[in-house]
């Protein structure tokens, strides 16, 4: 039974579907999506962690009841967690900071062991996620290191299964692919596979701006001057040893707004959810399309499901503390604060809500306090502690109303007032209530202060 499950499994593992954008403008170019998404990990890296265990096994290197360690921006991670727990491997994954919540609590849903380590590091640091994990993988008895940056069962995954079906799927006619770098695989497996069948398909890459990869496409030599980018899982500040940068004729730097914004019109146009990385690939094959002067069928991929972005590239929130959504400047405290009650961004409660509404709904937002709305009014602030005061000595207190535990009267400071204001009441240990009249706007805590004088400086 578990042979039959573990195959059926690795079954629905590639033949992923094709479909062409019919909705977004591609000049005289016909764009089609290779529907990686529908792995069931949810992403393109499905296909090496089940290559990496496997040719793992077939040498030695990965015995019965061993442990499987890697540097993994998420998807790899998922990939090798979904097939090395199905066949009884302990599974050690090693996570930069910036990673989507979502990635993380898949992997330890899955039973993945997960060490959290810095982003703003670079190759050379102890806590530059593929060292840490090096270093994991030699402390650890019996680890195989899966090292996907290295790996050949990575391109030859993409050589033996992602390029035929490309191949297969799209007529033998494919004028084109648009690629992301990561570990270098997609690009090293295809560009062998379409090396052999169509040598005319002309390999395009994608590169968040701060990668170094676009500029080395262009000019041949690494830079040593790096930036920061929020998309995850591809761009890099090295040429991975798994990558044929050769392959590339021409290269598109994409800025982490256009890739996010990219994204979120591939969900409004074609209803396609995907990931942040999609979003860049998408946004240089459309500037690829466009640039045509003749009709060309060019592929790109939808690297991962953007289920697991939901609190980043869907958020509207964590878009504007981004600087990735813009909202029109109104010049008053009303720029800072985080989440505009105008905006239906507020969590708040009513005053006959129970205590236990207002509690969940902290808990639910990860706030540490409310805004009291009563017909679209503030009635008053409840925090925590007005609520662990109440119901310390009796939880049945739970279900009083919010009106007989909040704070009723409270400070506001109105939209035109100063900083010099704001940072008083900061300072006092308030959260800054911004109200005029009857009119509330929303709150501006430390936080919210932070961002904005990080936006100021960027």
């Amino acid at each position: 039974m578990q042979n039959e499950r573990t195959a059926a499994l690795y079954g629905l593992i590639g033949n992923t579907p094709l479909v062409e954008v019919t909705r977004l403008d591609t000049g005289p170019c016909r764009l089609f999506l290779k529907l990686e998404s529908q792995n069931p990990g949810g992403s393109i890296k499905d296909r090496i962690g089940l290559s990496i265990i496997e040719a793992a096994e077939n040498d030695g290197r990965l015995k019965p009841g061993g442990t499987i360690v890697e540097a993994t921006a998420g998807n790899t991670g998922l990939g090798l967690a979904l097939v090395g727990r199905n066949k009884g491997y302990r599974v050690v994954l090693v996570v930069p900071d910036k990673m989507a919540t979502e990635k993380v609590l898949h992997l330890k849903a899955l039973g993945a062991e997960v060490h959290m380590t810095r982003s703003d590091v670079g190759k050379g640091h102890p806590e530059y996620y593929q060292d840490y994990a090096a270093r994991l993988a030699r402390e650890i008895p019996g680890a195989f290191f899966a090292d996907q940056f290295n790996n050949p069962a990575n391109p030859l995954a993409h050589e033996t299964t992602t390029g035929p079906e490309i191949w297969e799927q799209m007529g033998h006619e494919v004028d084109a692919i648009v690629l992301g770098v990561g570990s270098g695989g997609t690009l090293t497996g295809l560009s062998r596979y379409f090396g052999k069948v169509s040598p005319a398909t002309e390999f395009v890459l994608a590169d968040p701006k701060g990668s170094i990869l676009a500029g080395y496409v262009a000019t041949g030599e690494v830079s040593d001057v790096t930036g920061s980018w929020a998309v995850e899982g591809i761009g890099e500040d090295f040429i991975p040893a798994n990558a044929t940068m050769s392959a590339f004729r021409q290269a598109y730097t994409i800025t982490d707004q256009e890739s996010f914004e990219s994204a979120r019109e591939l969900l409004r146009a074609e209803g396609i959810l995907a990931g942040s990385s999609t979003g860049t690939l998408l946004a240089a094959a459309l500037k690829y399309c466009r640039q045509q002067t003749t009709a060309k069928r060019v592929v790109t991929i939808v690297a991962d499901t953007g289920t697991r972005y939901l609190s980043k590239v869907y958020n509207d929130s964590w878009m504007f503390d981004q600087g990735l959504l813009q909202r029109p400047r109104l010049g008053d405290l009303r720029d800072l604060i985080g989440r505009r009650y105008d905006d239906g961004d507020v969590v708040s409660v009513a005053p006959g809500d129970t205590l236990m509404i207002a509690f969940n709904r902290m808990r639910a937002a990860d706030l540490a306090q409310l805004p009291v709305i009563e017909n679209g009014h503030l009635a008053g602030i409840i925090d925590e502690s007005d609520i662990l005061l109440k119901v310390e000595k009796d939880a049945s207190r739970f279900t009083g109303p919010v009106a007989e535990t909040m704070t009723a009267r409270v400070e506001t400071l109105s939209p035109g007032a100063s900083m010099e204001a704001l940072r008083n009441t900061l300072d006092r240990g308030l959260t800054a209530i911004v109200a005029e009249g009857d009119k509330f706007y929303g709150l501006i805590t430390r936080y919210d202060l932070l961002n904005h004088l990080r936006r100021t400086l960027s």
